[in-house]
């Protein structure tokens, strides 16, 4: 009976939303008994998902500056998109099943569906798979060498949650991870990896090792408790200089990039903006503070969105008829 009625409670009752997670998103309005496996797949956290789709954005616009395109491959862009939603739920699923007793001791993580009880081991391994499976129908969209690069990015996917028992640098693999749509980006329009993606990729992991640094410190008190490594915790007071070195590093190999792709004065101007974007993020950053920090990371979707439309608007003004720009 007490089991019944707590089952009954899980179900009746919204899953409260992590410290993060947006209010009154769209998932807090949702039949209750579907909730927490929403917030498994963190739908109410969209951040996360665009992150994980702007690098593809921007080996797909690359791929087609270079290629001297008016426009980026629109089909592409729709494929990564939905691959964004699919593998970032699938990966998140995966590392809550392996994190889901930390979970349960950190204050910002306490609420998760799977730390929290909410949801079983069993229903969440079904739906991860449902979730690659899925995935997998979009990257069989692509040609062969991106369907193998695809499958290559996985590996660093499941390692990812391991790193931080045994390391300060697990930002550096989510970069590693979070960064491979460049490359798929670049290798669905040519089927060939060359120089200039390959330094939008550099870029892409320097700007997620910071912005996940910034993440790391809403969590740092509870991650030096529990033993849990991050370079927030590595650099400590030295954070902001640590984030501003990743940050100029990014800018510079992704300056590198436009220029290898032949890029004109809008990509240029775009980058300039978002040198801007993350000089903004450090100034108003400050580490003893959580709401700074999730503040600078969530304006990473603008910054990265603002350099990918500035090279298609490159394109589109170089290879449109718009030449009055070049």
């Amino acid at each position: 009976m007490a089991v019944s009625r707590q089952v009954r409670t899980m179900i009746i009752q919204p899953s409260p939303p992590p410290g993060d997670a947006l209010r009154d998103h769209w998932v807090s309005r949702t039949p209750l008994a579907i909730q927490p496996y929403l917030r498994l797949m963190r739908l109410d956290r969209p951040i996360g998902i665009w992150l994980l789709a702007i690098p593809c954005y921007w080996g797909v616009g690359l791929a087609s500056l270079t290629d001297q395109r008016m426009l980026p491959n629109i089909w592409h862009l729709v494929l990564f998109t939905l691959g964004a939603i699919f593998m970032r739920g699938a990966g998140c699923i995966w590392n809550d099943y392996l994190d889901r007793e930390i979970d349960a001791q950190v204050e910002r993580t306490a609420a998760r569906p799977l730390a929290s009880g909410q949801v079983s081991i069993r229903e969440t391994f079904l739906l991860m798979i449902a979730l690659m499976l899925a995935g997998l129908v979009v990257l069989m969209q692509f040609n062969g060498f991106t369907v193998i690069m695809g499958f290559v990015s996985i590996a660093l996917v499941a390692i990812y949650p391991y790193i931080k028992r045994f390391s300060d640098f697990p930002q550096v693999v989510l970069g590693l991870a979070f960064s491979w749509g460049v490359l798929l980006g670049w290798t669905a329009h040519f089927g060939i990896l060359s120089v200039a993606p390959l330094l939008l990729y550099a870029a892409a992991i320097c700007w997620t090792i910071g912005y996940d640094t910034i993440y790391a410190l809403q969590d740092l008190d509870d991650d030096i408790m529990i033993g849990i490594g991050s370079t927030a915790h590595r650099f400590g007071a030295n954070t902001k200089i640590f984030v501003t070195c990743c940050y100029a590093l990014s800018i510079a190999l992704a300056g590198s990039a436009i220029e290898m792709a032949n890029g004109g004065v809008a990509a240029f101007a775009g980058l300039v903006i978002f040198a801007l974007m993350l000089g903004r993020q450090i100034y108003d950053l400050r580490i003893d503070s959580s709401k700074t920090a999730l503040d600078a990371f969530r304006s990473n979707k603008w910054a990265g969105l603002i350099l990918f439309l500035a090279i298609v608007l490159d394109g589109v003004v170089r290879f449109g008829g718009l030449n009055f720009l070049r």
